[in-house]
């Protein structure tokens, strides 16, 4: 477990709200790694404790670390508190030293979502409607299931056959986890409308976005999808991975700051991709796709597989 002293600040902070999350990153991308566990505290904040914080200390963050001019923020706003039954586990998967999989990470991740209090789930769902273009799309009703059918028909070259490859090529499932199994349609709106939605288009959007499926690009997929529309499991992932990194492994700080900025920056940037009709795209290229929707593709500043690359050679 790291040290008493800095689990006892990240917790104050996380539940406090205080800091400046432009100076923050400022000082995280000079090497403060200090600042950088104060700034993770205040995206464990916005994960666990205020959602309404979320577009502010991101947007601000992305501001310190781009070295551009930075909003004002107050993140001490709100009347959530931390559930004190968080940290234990919380604590222990930081200190975790055993690599995991993509999908247990994944589902241990989500298993520190229930760690939140009475009025987190309204909470949540009141921030996502903040998103420009969110309300309308969870005016559309309960998604209806994509069919591989239906892609396995659509021509060579155009999304839906490029989602088909991916999906067969990588032996992945249509929607990343089953929603009837989750409880899905037990949630409050417009959390049910988002979850659903969540699963059934994380790997189009790696598409659409112009992301990989790659250690790194996943992270860059949870900040895009973040910056659209709010989503709790990204906030929660992002935050864990970069309090990771800050107390535990600084060497990967830095790529992992510029790769969530940079991605949060390009959602906020793209519209709404939530409530696009996919069914009335899918025989067309994706390239096309993406002028119809307005979307630029992502830029990695770095190969999109380089954790994989170093890997294979044994440096990570």
């Amino acid at each position: 477990m790291p040290d008493i002293t800095i689990t006892q600040r990240f917790e104050a902070i996380t539940g406090s709200g205080a800091g400046d999350p432009a100076a923050l990153a400022s000082a995280a991308k000079r090497g403060d790694m200090a600042a950088a566990a104060d700034l993770a505290a205040l995206l464990t904040r916005a994960g666990w404790v205020e959602p309404r914080t979320i577009i502010d200390v991101y947007d601000a963050a992305a501001a310190g670390w781009f070295g551009d001019e930075a909003p004002v923020v107050d993140l001490t706003r709100g009347s959530g508190t931390v559930a004190p039954e968080l940290w234990p586990e919380f604590w222990a998967f930081i200190d975790d030293p055993v690599k995991t999989d993509a999908g247990t990470f994944t589902l241990r991740t989500a298993a520190l979502g229930k760690f939140v209090d009475a009025g987190f789930s309204r909470r949540a769902g009141e921030a996502s409607l903040v998103y420009p273009g969110v309300p309308a799309a969870v005016a559309q009703g309960w998604p209806q299931r994509f069919t591989m059918d239906e892609l396995a028909q659509c021509p060579d070259g155009s999304l839906g056959n490029e989602f088909h490859r991916q999906i067969v090529d990588n032996n992945f499932d249509l929607e990343v986890l089953d929603r009837d199994a989750l409880g899905l349609a037990n949630l409050p709106p417009p959390l049910d409308y988002l979850n659903v939605r969540i699963l059934q288009c994380h790997d189009l959007w790696h598409i659409v976005g112009g992301y990989h499926t790659t250690a790194l690009h996943e992270v860059g997929i949870s900040a895009f999808q973040l910056s659209q529309f709010g989503h709790n499991y990204s906030a929660q992932f992002l935050a864990f991975i970069i309090a990771k990194a800050a107390i535990n492994r600084p060497e990967g700080l830095a790529l992992l700051m510029e790769i969530t900025l940079g991605a949060w920056r390009h959602g906020r940037a793209t519209p709404q991709l939530l409530g696009v009709d996919w069914q009335d795209v899918w025989k067309e290229p994706t390239d096309t796709v993406r002028q119809r929707l307005g979307v630029s593709a992502y830029v990695s500043p770095v190969p999109p597989d380089l954790v994989e690359q170093l890997e294979r050679a044994g440096m990570a």
